[in-house]
């Protein structure tokens, strides 16, 4: 009964139907189908006996498969790795940094190879430039007190918060609300050209999770420097807007007169809103950054920028050994514990805070 069993491939031999090439890394035949009458599939035809007189290269836009070299020009111009057509809303770099700025010099050393001098004047000009900052944040989930009693209802579970959002979740299909979504690099995002903006012209919310690094730099200056300022040179407004302001442009200009200023509605701007979870400081670039004026305005530059995004992982990852260092903790800590030392640290032997060779970067 076992033998009978044995699938083609256990037998060695490929499944009806199927490709005849042994692909020797997976240790099996080719499960791709094969036309009538031929042994071989498209991908492995060069294998065939009758296929040698027809020559498979690989694709130059696509090494992952092979093409015949007789069909190369006729297969190039439906290729799915061919470069497409750029959507209006791709303008090159528009979102990137200029490219003028003063680039950061090579001969930039690692924070560890630094001078100790060196290190300390950075570390003074980082404290210095953070002071008055608020850095302690507190952890807080913010809630509607509406939802209280809903989410302390037995029914809904211990996990009401996820059952009652994948409920409300599924209404927004009934309701005439449109999604698009675009693939594209923001650092080339055009905000003005996509349609569904440009013909609506209605405010726009950045809302962003963990964008690497650079990624925060591009997005803001994608809404605040790209999109919100070809409103404010057009002096365009929403239709709804428009509509609206022109309803209490006699109510505004009254409360004006009256002298009720904090009662004047406020000017209406493109971007609503922007919420952004940073993430990666270190993989910032100085040319992309955004806050250039405020660097200059404390007497900072593209040098100490360089430095001062390897030095943010030292609140996330905290002071690292080096592998030297590492190697020599470990025969100093077995020394001492040979010697029976009377009086030792809890550790065997502690790099203190003090020391710039275990200084990560």
């Amino acid at each position: 009964m076992a033998d009978s069993a044995r699938t083609p491939h256990a037998t060695g031999f490929p499944a009806e139907g199927r490709c005849s090439y042994y692909v020797e890394k997976k240790k099996r035949f080719c499960r791709m189908v094969v036309a009538a009458g031929k042994r071989f599939c498209g991908e492995h035809a060069g294998a065939a006996e009758e296929e040698n007189a027809r020559k498979r290269i690989l694709c130059p836009l696509d090494p992952k498969h092979t093409v015949y070299e007789d069909q190369l020009a006729k297969h190039l111009k439906k290729c799915n790795s061919r470069e497409k057509p750029k959507p209006d809303f791709f303008i090159q770099d528009i979102n990137a940094g200029l490219k003028d700025e003063t680039e950061i010099p090579e001969q930039l050393v690692p924070i560890s190879s630094l001078p100790e001098d060196q290190l300390e004047n950075l570390i003074k000009k980082l404290r210095k430039a953070s002071e008055g900052l608020n850095s302690t944040l507190k952890d807080h989930i913010m809630s509607h007190p509406a939802l209280y009693d809903a989410l302390n209802d037995p029914k809904n579970g211990d996990s009401a918060t996820k059952h009652l959002k994948q409920q409300v979740d599924g209404k927004h299909r009934k309701k005439n609300s449109v999604f698009e979504r675009l693939q594209i690099d923001i650092q080339h995002l055009c905000l003005n050209k996509i349609p569904v903006l440009r013909e609506g012209k209605l405010p726009v919310v950045g809302i962003g999770k963990h964008l690497c690094g650079v990624a925060t730099d591009l997005a803001l200056r994608c809404l605040v420097e790209t999109y919100a300022a070809s409103f404010e040179e057009r002096n365009e407004e929403p239709l709804a807007k428009r509509i609206k302001n022109d309803k209490t442009e006699k109510e505004i200009n009254t409360l004006a007169k009256e002298g009720n200023e904090k009662n004047v509605p406020e000017k209406w701007t493109p971007v609503a809103g922007i919420v952004i979870a940073l993430c990666c400081h270190h993989r910032c670039d100085w040319r992309h950054y955004v806050g250039k004026d405020y660097f200059r305005a404390l007497g900072l530059g593209a040098v100490e920028f360089h430095y001062f995004q390897r030095m943010s992982s030292w609140a996330t990852c905290g002071m690292q050994k080096t592998s030297f260092k590492a190697s020599n903790i470990t025969t100093k800590r077995n020394d001492n514990q040979n010697n029976d030392s009377e009086e030792h640290d809890e550790g065997g032997y502690r790099v203190t805070d003090d020391s710039s060779e275990s200084l990560p970067g």
